[in-house]
């Protein structure tokens, strides 16, 4: 799967785009993240997998703590895709 469409997938799930929303004010642990919902571990974890397979998320461990943080190049890349396509806006269009 070409990253568009892995991060496309990433960010279908709320709580996937929720954890990119909270990375955007830095790194977290794992378990900080996951206070912020009412989910099990295994479940963190896959949302976790999920997006760093896209890319999305930058993970490193320190002793038994991973830290993840955002990774917005792949989001910066989905958004350049999606301004192209638009085209100009309704606005900017002359007649």
């Amino acid at each position: 799967m070409n990253a568009a469409n892995s991060a496309f997938k990433a960010i279908a799930d709320p709580a996937r785009r929720e954890i990119l929303r909270l990375l955007r004010q830095g790194e977290m642990t794992a378990g900080d993240l996951a206070c912020h919902f009412d989910m099990s571990k295994p479940t963190m974890s896959h949302h976790f997998a999920v997006l760093a397979d896209a890319d999305l998320i930058t993970r490193r461990r320190e002793g038994q703590t991973i830290w993840y943080g955002l990774n917005s190049t792949v989001l910066q890349d989905v958004l350049a895709w999606m301004l192209d396509l638009a085209g100009n806006l309704p606005s900017e269009r002359k007649p």
